[in-house]
């Protein structure tokens, strides 16, 4: 019994370090899953901010813009008129900034909704772009592997057609983005990847609409994208609707300063009939 005790006496901090090894483990392992299946999440937050510090530098090329135009029409010269055409590009260049981050905000409000919605059960985003990546490289496959596909579109492995180097350089780009650590990737990681997949899987389509390969034309644009490419037409008409009315007002002194030029028949004010 002693002896029991005695273990007991030293011993006893074994079982509370045990719990709390345990206790952390689980937390960091908690943790761990929380942040990958928010990445997604969190990438569109960081393309978000990213945008909006976009546009700041947008407005202030706007009043830096402005401020130049102010003095090179104090001073004269030729200088107004490259000064007026840079305040109207940093205008066009403030309006792309704000529908960019528009678009951003968004996005965030649809991935958002997509993280409430999903389950443990379902993949992880970065799983998920794995896959997209990988079926973009099996699509490309099947064209060296199959030979009636080797034979009915060579030129989809032919390397000196344009297309294709096109394609080989996004394939490169997107291993060279992809993580190796699944458990540690950060929002800009996921986020460049993400683009770099989305951009080899447009040279694909690219090279195989090139290529002539039956269903590889351009999928329909639906209701929504429709609308919105007609939003952003109709913003770029206002925006340069506003740039010739902006450059017109710049005008107008220069314009009334010019003395009417005399007709033929008319005549001149300093000469009586």
């Amino acid at each position: 019994m002693e002896a029991i005790l005695l273990i007991v006496s030293s011993w006893w901090w074994v079982a509370p370090a045990a719990a709390g090894v345990g206790a952390v483990s689980y937390a960091g392992l908690t943790t761990r899953s929380r942040r990958a299946r928010r990445l997604e999440l969190d990438a569109a937050r960081h393309e978000e901010s990213r945008a909006y510090r976009e546009l700041v530098a947008a407005k202030a090329r706007v009043r830096a813009a402005h401020a130049d135009l102010l003095s090179a029409k104090a001073h004269g010269g030729g200088h107004a008129v490259g000064a007026r055409h840079a305040l109207q590009s940093a205008k066009q260049s403030e309006k792309s900034a704000s529908l960019a981050l528009r678009a951003t905000r968004s996005r965030v409000k649809g991935v958002r909704a997509e993280y409430v919605a999903s389950s443990s059960r379902d993949p992880l985003p970065i799983d998920r772009l794995y896959a997209a990546h990988d079926a973009v490289n099996a699509r490309w496959l099947t064209y060296e592997t199959d030979v009636d596909k080797a034979l009915a579109f060579p030129q989809l492995t032919d390397t000196r057609h344009p297309s294709t180097v096109t394609f080989l350089r996004a394939q490169r780009e997107a291993l060279a983005r992809r993580p190796m650590l699944r458990d540690r990737v950060s929002p800009q990681q996921y986020a460049e990847y993400r683009a770099a997949v989305q951009a080899l899987e447009a040279a694909l389509t690219e090279a195989e609409r090139q290529a002539g390969v039956p269903g590889s034309g351009p999928a329909p644009a639906s209701p929504a994208a429709s609308a919105a490419a007609a939003a952003v037409t109709a913003a770029a008409n206002v925006s340069a609707a506003a740039a010739a009315l902006a450059d017109l007002a710049g005008r107008l002194p220069e314009l009334l300063a010019k003395p009417p030029a005399a007709r033929g028949g008319d005549v001149p004010p300093d000469r009586a009939p």
